[in-house]
């Protein structure tokens, strides 16, 4: 007797299209389409997770060395001052201090800078 794959093939078609839902055209509708766009989406999910990272961080660089050239200095130079006054403030605090608190990043440069 051979095995009929109903019920788990409907399960398995129903997963794909749940996923799938808000595509337009047949990519929502059609499960071959779905599968394909669906199989697409997660890899541009997991691609662009790792992207996130890269591209915040290249935003927090641009808005410290925005903010430290106010005062006569460039990025690299700050960030060799940083490190050889032992002081250890990642780039997302340094760029958080200088957009919410000017004054301290302020205090923090001029610090750095003697």
């Amino acid at each position: 007797m051979r095995v009929k794959t109903g019920f788990t093939r409907r399960r398995r078609h129903k997963k794909i299209r749940r996923l799938a839902r808000g595509y337009f055209g047949q990519k929502h509708s059609t499960f071959k389409r779905a599968k394909e766009q669906v199989y697409k989406s997660l890899q541009y999910a997991y691609a662009h997770r790792k992207q996130k990272k890269r591209e915040f961080r290249k935003l927090w660089i641009l808005r410290i060395n925005a903010k430290v050239r106010e005062y006569g200095l460039n990025y690299s130079t700050f960030m060799h001052l940083l490190k050889k006054n032992n002081i250890e403030l990642n780039r997302k605090v340094l760029a958080d201090m200088a957009v919410r608190d000017p004054d301290a990043f302020g205090a923090l440069v001029e610090s750095v800078k003697a």
